[in-house]
């Protein structure tokens, strides 16, 4: 088991993972390559899953974490923080629904919702690996 500092940066590897999953993902079905679209999109799942679960372990042993910068990067890093925190609380039921829709043929209805889980989710990912940095590589 990882010490508990240790999540911080597990989480991050595991926002990028997902990020560069997401990404593949979305240039194999642009190439009509279903089969590695959805062996992408679902281990970014199971990614993200693990990254929640980290996620929850850590800040239910830590708490809230302070970002120690002042003036324009403290600005910044909330500029990044906020819409973060908002997106992040859509992508679980985005991802699931749009999996769903996936899996289950409704390719119409999947590809609709899957305009915006895209975006939100990397969106997500990629700004969680930013924060990270900020708040525990920076200072």
């Amino acid at each position: 088991m990882l010490p508990l500092n240790d999540l911080p940066a597990l989480n991050a590897i595991l926002n990028s993972t997902a990020a560069v999953l997401l990404v593949a993902g979305y240039v194999f079905i642009r190439q009509h390559r279903m089969a590695p679209h959805r062996a992408c999109m679902l281990a970014a799942i199971a990614v993200s899953a693990a990254f929640l679960v980290s996620y929850l372990v850590y800040h239910a042993q830590v708490g809230d974490v302070r970002f120690p910068g002042h003036g324009a990067i403290r600005v910044l890093y909330f500029v990044i923080l906020i819409p973060h925190v908002i997106l992040a609380m859509f992508v679980l039921p985005l991802a699931l629904v749009t999996a769903t829709l996936g899996l289950r043929a409704r390719y119409a209805t999947h590809r609709r919702i899957a305009r915006w889980t895209f975006p939100i989710w990397l969106y997500v990912s990629v700004t969680g690996v930013i924060i990270y940095l900020m708040l525990y590589r920076l200072y």
